[in-house]
């Protein structure tokens, strides 16, 4: 075998270099790259952070973040950062400050709308499309963590369509989860994708664990801040019943396509619309408009994507017999589920 001459062990060592070299470079731009698209989102949307504080009972109160969505001085926020405040002060990025009137909360979302006078020429951020999002997306969160202003975290959409229970008891549906750290303050700041949409409104992270945050999407902010400019609160479709969740009979399951468990009548409004319809005490409701149900969270779920006043087909199990009724659905009375 013939040596390898020392001008081919050189090409060799040279080859080697400049592989690493422009791996380095691509790897070097590919940071440059993510960079760049963070410092765009910030400079962006970061001027439309705002700080949210609150007072009650002549005392300060709590601390969290808003983002500022229309220029007239709309902004967007927790409805728990202005939950049973007599004030609201809202502190804008270039030091501002205004009091802030509350439009309307939804504790069922956790979202509130407020309006400040703000100087002409403030900026806005855009809500985005959050069903665009993909496991994967990078997001930036922006917000005022224990006080520090301006914060900035960045991560990953770790999973979409959550389910978060709402102090109220109710699900917030449709909720993305993060990896981008979250801290008290946080709450009611932006969620941005790199497009420099906000596509959440950061709501809670999970004590002791570790990247586990959520945000509202902004799908569901769309829908609630529609609610509450048009009609000062959130409408919500009411039938007239309280359930419980227990397991449908195993034969009968098998026969009606039924769920294991179902959402058993426990009480009936007289004159409600599902009395009206001839639902009764005891019967089983396994559907709502062909959607299954499989115990009380899903009725909730299920009447919470029903439009006030249209006819909802429900198909409920009386004895051994599955039968199908037609209610109209009322809104949502004050204080009732």
């Amino acid at each position: 075998m013939q040596p390898r001459s020392c001008r081919h062990v050189y090409e060799v060592i040279m080859l080697n270099d400049e592989t690493r070299i422009n791996e380095d470079v691509q790897q070097d731009a590919l940071l440059d790259s993510y960079s760049k698209s963070v410092a765009d989102v910030v400079d962006r949307v970061g001027p439309t952070v705002v700080r949210v504080n609150t007072q009650s009972g002549g005392r300060r109160g709590g601390t969290g973040s808003g983002v500022i969505i229309a220029h007239d001085g709309l902004v967007l926020t927790n409805s728990h950062v202005i939950a049973k405040s007599q004030r609201v002060r809202l502190v804008l990025s270039d030091g501002y400050e205004t009091d802030g009137e509350v439009l309307g909360d939804d504790p069922d979302t956790d979202l509130a709308v407020l309006r400040a006078d703000v100087p002409s020429r403030t900026p806005a951020a855009k809500l985005g499309n959050s069903k665009l999002l993909r496991r994967g997306h990078v997001v930036v969160a922006i917000g005022n963590p224990l006080g520090f202003e301006s914060t900035v975290t960045t991560g990953v959409v770790s999973a979409l369509g959550r389910s978060l229970r709402a102090s109220t008891g109710r699900f917030i549906e449709d909720v993305i989860q993060t990896d981008a750290a979250l801290n008290p303050g946080n709450s009611g700041g932006p969620l941005v994708a790199t497009s420099g949409h906000v596509v959440g409104i950061n709501t809670a992270m999970i004590g002791g664990a570790q990247s586990l945050c959520f945000a509202v999407s902004s799908n569901t902010a769309k829908f609630v801040i529609g609610e509450i400019i048009s009609h000062g609160r959130v409408r919500r479709a009411y039938i007239g019943v309280a359930a419980q969740t227990v397991p449908v009979p195993r034969h009968i399951a098998l026969a009606t396509s039924a769920e294991p468990y179902a959402a058993r009548i426990q009480e009936l409004r007289p004159g409600g619309p599902a009395a009206l319809a001839g639902l009764q005490l005891g019967d089983l409701i396994i559907s709502v408009n062909d959607s299954p149900v499989g115990g009380v969270d899903d009725l909730v779920r299920q009447l919470g994507s029903i439009s006030l006043e249209k006819i909802a087909k429900m198909t409920a199990i009386r004895g051994d017999k599955a039968m199908q009724f037609f209610v109209r659905a009322s809104e949502r009375p004050m204080n009732q589920t």
